[in-house]
């Protein structure tokens, strides 16, 4: 597996279907995704202002899945911020979850962050599980209960 940067006109095709599935698995449905072109917008500013944070993971030239890091400000520290970990169906299970978190970790540990959170929907057992076996503890629940925050230490 090989990380990329992700272009937005190259790989369109790709991250809004991936980011569109991502509602799906955590909550059912991608009603509340929000328009295409919003999307696009922010993963493109955000891909600027975090080279090598917004990237898809891709094998044999194909890609499986994609990651969204960024570093954020919260209870007045700089932590590291999970936005998306996404795998394709047929790539979930394999153990290549552990692929994109080493390479979160990494991105982390190079911008001098010791700390990273990202929210879950707390019905989505088998993210939580793993996000539990990586060493994150669960902090507290979010709008109005739709997701839990989680956070690791790098």
């Amino acid at each position: 597996m090989e990380f990329i940067p992700i272009n937005i006109e190259k790989h369109r095709n790709y991250v809004i279907p991936f980011r569109k599935d991502s509602f799906i698995v955590s909550f059912g449905s991608d009603k509340d995704f929000g328009e295409e072109q919003e999307y696009l917008d922010w993963l493109q500013q955000q891909s600027d202002k975090f080279p090598g944070g917004f990237v898809l993971a891709v094998e044999k030239e194909a890609p499986i899945g994609q990651l969204e890091l960024t570093i954020k400000e919260y209870e007045g520290k700089q932590i590291g911020y999970v936005n998306l970990y996404y795998l394709t169906p047929e790539k979930r299970g394999m153990g290549l979850g552990y692929c994109l978190h080493n390479y979160a970790m990494t991105f982390f540990k190079n911008k001098n962050i010791s700390e990273y959170h990202l929210r879950v929907s707390p019905t989505n057992k088998q993210a939580v599980a793993f996000y539990k076996k990586n060493g994150m503890k669960q902090m507290k629940n979010e709008m109005n209960g739709k997701v839990l925050r989680m956070s690791g230490k790098i």
